[in-house]
């Protein structure tokens, strides 16, 4: 298993590691920054460094019992198995991410009882479906999203035990992905106070510390993706 750092810490851009296993596909690692591409976020790129070598990652992926493969990029070689390496990630589209994720739990703050049935969180534009008949109009969604990011409210996380999910079911607000269960705990993140959250749901994506981070956000368009399903597309206009 790969100690995945940034379920504690999202702001972490490197770390020092032990290479567990390697060939021409990817490096497995004892611990790592970077995020596998999953829920709708797609994995880290950046660069493995070690002492007489550099590789490129070109994207963290999930692999077996909880590792994380960092797949080459073309022209990689493999690190040493058993040596030590310094991964780094690309910040900036890291970022992005971030931003972009925190922005679809907004959404779902915006839509309370409805259901998320798909999404795909991109650098340059991002989408949340809903099982949504009769949404409102883009406008609407826009105005809504930057009057919550205005009030710049903290985001942060608590674990509780699955069993405890289990007796809280509507905490899952999408119906395309679920929480990953074996650790024997659930991660939730929480926008807002304790006391009162704004929105709280399991994830094990990255989020930014605070909304006011996200910046101004666009609903571009809404599609009809079925009788009920609706898509919904925003960007991050800077």
């Amino acid at each position: 298993m790969t100690e995945q750092l940034f379920t504690e810490d999202a702001y972490l851009k490197d770390c020092t590691a032990r290479v567990v296993a390697a060939d021409d596909k990817g490096v497995i690692l004892d611990r790592t920054v970077m995020y596998a591409r999953s829920g709708g976020q797609p994995g880290d790129t950046g660069t493995l460094r070690w002492n007489g070598g550099e590789a490129v990652i070109a994207e963290a992926i999930k692999g077996e019992a909880g590792a994380v493969i960092h797949t080459l990029a073309p022209g990689s070689a493999a690190p040493p198995v058993g040596g030590e390496v310094q991964a780094n990630i690309d910040w900036a589209r890291r970022h992005r991410h971030m931003r972009m994720h925190t922005t679809m739990h907004l959404l779902c703050s915006i839509l309370p009882g409805i259901y998320a049935t798909g999404n795909q969180i991109g650098v340059e534009k991002s989408r949340l479906d809903f099982d949504l008949p009769e949404p409102p109009a883009k406008e609407w969604f826009t105005e809504r999203l930057n009057a919550l990011i205005a009030e710049d409210h903290p985001v942060g996380f608590t674990w509780i035990a699955e069993e405890e999910l289990d007796s809280n079911p509507q905490l899952v607000r999408t119906l395309s992905v679920q929480p990953p269960r074996g650790a024997g705990r659930i991660r939730l993140v929480r926008i807002g106070p304790p006391d009162a959250p704004v929105d709280l749901q399991p994830c094990g994506g990255t989020h930014v510390r605070r909304l006011s981070e996200i910046g101004r956000v666009e609903v571009t368009k809404l599609e009809s993706k079925g009788r009920q399903n609706r898509r919904i597309h925003f960007i991050l206009p800077e």
